[in-house]
């Protein structure tokens, strides 16, 4: 080798971004959440209430509702634009297509399974017949089994988890009917979460990247709760939501060494969060505090779309697009710090790097 050629080696194996640009993207991504990923599949299961399918819903990218609970895109669709993928459909629209004929075989990149309002317990909204973490993952089960996805491209694939803001949300609602402690109810959430894992790894999963949660207790819909304040954050619901994430970190930090084979990341969605509350105009936004899209104190007591809502001139610059979720230009800025970030916001190393196929 000569020095020429040594010395470009040495500048790859010493960066990470430039291993990223010079290396094949994935082939594909899986998804399994909340509505943070969310691309539709709410819309497709017609026994759901928790929708998104109706006007503004989609109105700034698609111009159009797709059942995205946002005004454009989400994380996963930014996350998948960034490696160069076609957006993923839900599965129950491929489902549906496979069934009528319309869909020969499940698309090669990858598919979207999450599902607005679920969490890691079943009981999560079990009301508004979403569907939880357990279903979604056995939706995925099947297709394997049958074939229906080539084991290489699992393992050569990013998964990405996200789920439990809703959990714990419900955990302070009034009727909420739980006898468990904060710290139980946290440990039954991480229960599920370690055998979700489990279950992807036997699956296939070899890339797989766990967001935290963000500050739930920010989130206008709070409004809606009798025991929490309006001019400031719930603190008692961000308190729960920092002792689940600082565990959750954890169970990532060993699944390289609990699961051979396998490389994860731990995406610090509180703290990217927290930076956009803090420093708002840093970051171009007006309204870090009211929904854009609602009705009500701080918009968070009425549904974006629903009668008698109201909505912004610009949700570019509101971090909140409705009661609960971002806007489309939030999501963007977390996908960005996700996705070429430093430890701060994800770590070991940022979604870029994982995106590789370097072996580390």
């Amino acid at each position: 080798m000569s020095s020429m050629e040594l010395l470009v080696t040495l500048l790859l194996l010493a960066s990470p971004v430039a291993l990223a640009k010079s290396s094949p993207s994935l082939p594909a991504i899986f998804t399994f959440g909340d509505s943070i990923f969310d691309a539709g599949n709410n819309h497709f299961n017609k026994n759901c209430t928790a929708q998104a399918d109706f006007p503004p819903y989609g109105s700034s990218f698609f111009h159009q509702p797709t059942g995205r609970f946002t005004n454009g895109r989400t994380v996963a669709d930014f996350i998948s634009q960034f490696i160069g993928l076609p957006l993923q459909k839900p599965f129950l629209e491929l489902h549906i297509q496979i069934l009528n004929g319309t869909l020969k075989r499940f698309p090669s990149n990858g598919i979207n399974f999450a599902s607005a309002g679920s969490g890691f317990l079943l009981d999560t909204n079990k009301d508004m017949r979403v569907t939880p973490i357990q279903t979604q993952l056995q939706q995925f089960q099947t297709l394997v089994e049958q074939n229906k996805i080539e084991k290489s491209i699992i393992q050569e694939s990013l998964f990405l988890l996200e789920s439990g803001s809703n959990d714990i949300f419900n955990y302070f609602l009034p009727f909420q009917t739980t006898t468990l402690s904060p710290d139980d109810y946290v440990d039954s959430m991480l229960t599920q979460v370690n055998k979700t894992i489990d279950q992807i790894y036997k699956l296939g999963a070899r890339r797989i990247a766990i967001f935290s949660l963000g500050p739930v207790g920010c989130v206008p819909a709070r409004a809606l709760l009798p025991n929490a304040p309006t001019n400031k954050c719930f603190g008692k619901m961000n308190v729960m939501a920092k002792k689940y994430n600082r565990r959750l970190e954890d169970i990532v930090n060993i699944i390289p060494t609990k699961y051979p084979g396998s490389i994860a990341v731990f995406g610090a969605v509180y703290a990217i969060t927290h930076r956009f509350q803090t420093y708002p105009a840093r970051y171009g936004f007006s309204d870090v505090s009211n929904a854009c899209c609602g009705g009500g104190t701080l918009g968070g007591l009425k549904q974006c779309g629903r009668e008698g809502y109201k909505i912004c001139n610009n949700p570019n610059e509101f971090m909140f697009w409705d009661f609960y979720h971002p806007t489309e230009r939030t999501y963007h800025l977390m996908s960005k710090a996700l996705w070429n970030g430093n430890i701060n916001k994800i770590r070991p190393f940022n979604l870029m790097a994982l995106a590789t196929n370097f072996t580390f």
